[in-house]
């Protein structure tokens, strides 16, 4: 019950903060193409890194890392969000914006992941 609950409150602070970065990101430019989703989807990235670098070094218990890595990170990212705007973008006859967007966030989810665990790793 206590993971659960660890994982439901992460999952709550993660779904409030995806939505308040990604409106902050998004009512910066005047465009249709996703910036918000993909720099919550990217920095989500970067952050789950860190959360199983520092696990990995023994500096987070079981339970800080269900809250922080499926917990926030988890409510933080937008996978369903990134798969409806795409499909959004396809419908629009966007092709060249949605194939960047597929783009993007894959090759910069999986580097920034890369970054925030190797950052960890280095100090």
């Amino acid at each position: 019950m206590k993971t659960l609950f660890l994982i439901g409150i992460g999952s709550s602070i993660g779904g409030m903060l995806r939505y308040v970065v990604s409106q902050q990101v998004q009512k910066g430019f005047l465009t249709t193409f996703p910036y918000g989703t993909l720099s919550v989807n990217i920095l989500g990235c970067f952050l789950i890194g860190l959360v199983f670098a520092l696990s990995d070094r023994g500096g987070l218990s079981q339970d800080w890392r269900l809250f922080l890595a499926t917990g926030i990170c988890g409510g933080f990212t937008t996978f369903s969000a990134f798969s409806n705007e795409t499909l959004a973008l396809l419908r629009d006859g966007q092709f060249l914006y949605a194939g960047l967007y597929v783009t993007l966030s894959v090759v910069l989810g999986l580097l920034a992941t890369f970054f925030g665990y190797s950052l960890l790793r280095l100090l």
